[in-house]
């Protein structure tokens, strides 16, 4: 073998040019820094959900449609209230809403209008349903968000001191009450807590309204409170139900961290054990409640139906009962289509949020 070839067998070996070549080897992709590696992983991994969270949205479009499609009853005779109506007139109203037209041109023309936000016309209120949905929103987001923040703030603070006190009487206790609360339908809660706090119960009072959100003669700081005292019972049902959720979640993930050599070593450092609790254990047993937290939010928007039309709430819920009494088939479907759509973007939301939390998932 001769000499002259040797340094080109030592770069194509090696990859890069030794001393004397003729210069440094482009870098390859194998060159790059374990930061952009790392950017590179998770931004696929968020495109892969997203492109998951996408699809299962059309899918629930387009389910949303043929489903309520199946519930027997005419729309348009609902709407007629069992009045005597001329075929004439049933035809026309059948046109006016576009009942007239073959079913796959009405799936394409909904499918369309959708994707722009068009939702089409109420049949019982009419007006277009984005505006009702706009009017009912801001009581759904006031119900189950002052829910959240409570069963948020309870389940992780019970939770918490549950594990750390591990077969201790208190965390039997809440551990066996949250199992029996998370085992209990909500809206059997919701007319549990309706007779006996509103309506009243031997020596026990009615405190509070059976229903409905507001008195409806109050203003300014009255009608705050007024709202806050037709808010309590709702919102102690949800509250119920979800708190136990986060806390058995909490105390699990807690549990798992009790025997980590870093709490040993803080310990060992001196750290008094509530500080150890709280500033090393709690927020690393954080990781699988905060994705909980996110699905639960998603969850309690669509769960919320139950509770709604018990206390007649009128928000989201209550307006979907009554959309499905008619059917009010555009109504319905742009509500199954908010739930399911919360439920998936939190879930997603979730997804993309927690390799930030725990760079071992996406990677």
């Amino acid at each position: 073998m001769s000499t002259e070839s040797t340094p080109a067998l030592v770069k194509g070996a090696a990859g890069v040019d030794p001393v004397g070549t003729d210069g440094p080897a482009p870098a390859g992709p194998s060159a790059r820094s374990p930061r952009a590696r790392s950017t590179t992983a998770y931004l696929r991994y968020t495109a892969g959900k997203l492109a998951g969270a996408a699809v299962s949205l059309f899918a629930v479009l387009v389910t949303s449609f043929f489903l309520f499609r199946l519930i027997p009853g005419d729309p348009v005779k609902q709407m007629t209230g069992g009045r005597q109506v001329s075929t004439e007139q049933i035809a026309a109203m059948r046109e006016e809403f576009g009942l007239d037209l073959p079913l796959w041109q009405q799936f394409t023309d909904y499918c369309g209008k959708a994707l722009t936000g068009d939702f089409g016309t109420s049949y019982q209120f009419r007006a277009p349903v984005m505006d009702k949905i706009t009017e009912a929103l801001p009581a759904t987001l006031l119900l189950t968000g002052t829910a959240f923040v409570i069963y948020t703030a309870i389940g992780i603070w019970l939770g918490a001191r549950s594990a750390w006190r591990n077969g201790s009487a208190g965390d039997r206790f809440h551990t066996a009450f949250a199992l029996t609360l998370y085992s209990v339908p909500s809206f059997w809660l919701g007319l549990l807590l309706i007779v006996t706090l509103s309506v009243g119960i031997g020596p026990v009072p009615g405190m509070f309204p059976t229903g409905g959100m507001e008195s409806g003669d109050e203003s300014g700081f009255a009608y705050v409170l007024d709202v806050a005292h037709h808010l309590v019972l709702p919102v102690v049902t949800l509250v119920a139900v979800e708190y136990a959720r986060t806390l058995l979640v909490m105390r699990s993930s807690l549990l798992d961290e009790m025997g980590s050599d870093y709490l040993t070593t803080a310990r060992a450092k001196g750290l008094r054990d509530d500080l150890v609790r709280r500033r090393h254990a709690v927020p690393n047993a954080m990781l699988p409640t905060v994705t909980l937290l996110f699905v639960n939010l998603g969850n309690t928007v669509a769960g919320a139906i139950l509770v709604e039309t018990v206390f007649s709430w009128p928000g989201l819920g209550g307006l979907f009962y009554q959309a499905l009494s008619v059917p009010d088939l555009p109504l319905v479907q742009a509500l199954f289509f908010i739930f399911a759509a919360a439920v998936i973007l939190m879930n997603t939301l979730a997804d993309v949020i927690y390799p930030l939390l725990d760079p071992r998932v996406g990677r």
